[in-house]
């Protein structure tokens, strides 16, 4: 081993102390003339980071879009890398959707001027919409946008139309891939939730500016979940719950404004599941909690227009937190009881209720309390007006 760990350093090292003179020093004792105990310090490691390395990304993070964002997209020699990599920054970092999609949409205005790019771009967004889980709703409201942005529109249609046009693809086939082999069902739910976030986020302006949604979506959801129900193994009971958690109440809504019992059916449906299928016990569950959840309105909670004041009539809790008196009986009364007043005026009348005082407020304690002497007649001004408030309070209820 080196000799900085063999031994300790010379400076570290006792050594004897050289006569000192009593005319600087004042005498100290034997004692205090000894030599301290040696100390070894430690030797300080010294750090490899630095404040000029490269900055970390996790594994797998491409930053190639980030790099290039600035030079639009000049450093892309085709559209499908350029949309390929917004894409995937997008996945990443979903929180720079507000401040970047506008410059994205611009750059493809300036590049997509075909038939056969624009339909590249629906396929590229399609893909990664049903083919990363976490991305269906960001690629729902990328959707939206461009369908308002993009200014290119080919006789095979704009971008809207194209979209719904290759989801329809993929509708067609809804039977035979909600009965097909694991691979097939995971694409076909991934597809069904995309559709329902379609369904949520893309707005359809009307001609007088007023914002719907995609009837055609609806329609499309219903079957869909009529194909998921006809198959009740546990996938595709578990992909329909969570597409009704996700539109069930915006479908109801819709359904109920066109007169129509779709949500109904839908319900006696999931209830002839519970009973018949050969589903999973969780599953099973799962859907009773849905069931549960529709009947509370979807967890939606409306607040009354109008103010009513509680009332014994209109709240069954009105009385919960009244104090509890006792006759003179011991009977335990409050103020829901019929006789509630007889008894409460028996109550103040009895003699025994203030004992030291008589009626005109005479102290009948005998001599003064030191500590009651002490205390101010006077109220403070925030507990008087809380009594006050108390009082007018409790005389109006014993008028009610």
């Amino acid at each position: 081993m080196s000799d900085g760990f063999d031994r300790a350093p010379e400076q570290a090292r006792p050594l004897r102390a050289p006569p000192i003179s009593q005319d600087t020093v004042p005498q100290q004792n034997s004692e205090s003339a000894m030599a301290k105990p040696q100390v070894v310090v430690a030797p300080v490691l010294m750090s490899k980071l630095s404040v000029n390395a490269p900055e970390f990304y996790p594994s797998g993070y491409s930053s190639n879009y980030a790099e290039s964002y600035e030079d639009g997209c000049e450093d892309y020699p085709t559209l499908s890398e350029y949309v390929q990599d917004f894409l995937n920054h997008l996945t990443e970092q979903p929180g720079s959707f507000e401040t970047e999609i506008e410059q994205f949409a611009e750059t493809l205005n300036g590049w997509v001027t075909t038939d056969d790019a624009l339909q590249e771009l629906v396929e590229l967004i399609y893909q990664q919409a049903t083919s990363i889980p976490n991305f269906s709703y960001m690629g729902a409201r990328l959707c939206n946008y461009l369908s308002h942005h993009l200014t290119i529109s080919p006789q095979s249609g704009n971008f809207r139309q194209l979209l719904l046009k290759r989801c329809r693809t993929e509708y067609e086939v809804k039977d035979q891939a909600a009965k097909g082999d694991e691979v097939t069902r995971k694409r076909f739910h991934a597809f069904v939730l995309f559709l329902g976030e379609l369904y949520l986020n893309l707005e359809i302006k009307g001609t007088n500016g007023q914002v719907t949604r995609a009837d055609i979506l609806q329609v499309g959801l219903r079957e869909l979940l009529n194909a998921l129900f006809s198959n009740p193994m546990d996938d595709n009971l578990i992909c329909a719950v969570k597409l009704l958690k996700l539109t069930g109440s915006v479908l109801e809504d819709a359904w109920k404004e066109k007169g129509k019992t779709d949500m109904e059916e839908i319900i006696q449906r999931i209830e002839n599941v519970v009973l018949d299928a050969n589903c999973s016990r969780d599953v099973k569950q799962m859907l009773l909690k849905l069931v549960e959840l529709r009947s509370s309105n979807w967890g939606r909670v409306h607040a009354t227009s109008t103010y009513r004041e509680a009332t014994p009539e209109n709240d069954p809790n009105y009385f919960m937190n009244e104090p509890t008196f006792y006759t003179s009986d011991g009977v335990p009364f409050t103020a829901a009881d019929p006789d509630y007043q007889e008894k409460y005026q028996e109550l103040l009348e009895r003699e025994d209720f203030f004992p030291d005082y008589e009626e005109n407020g005479t102290d009948l304690s005998g001599a003064g309390d030191p500590y009651l002497d002490d205390i101010d007649d006077e109220m403070d001004p925030e507990i008087e007006e809380a009594y006050e408030k108390f009082c007018l309070e409790s005389e109006r209820k014993r008028k009610q």
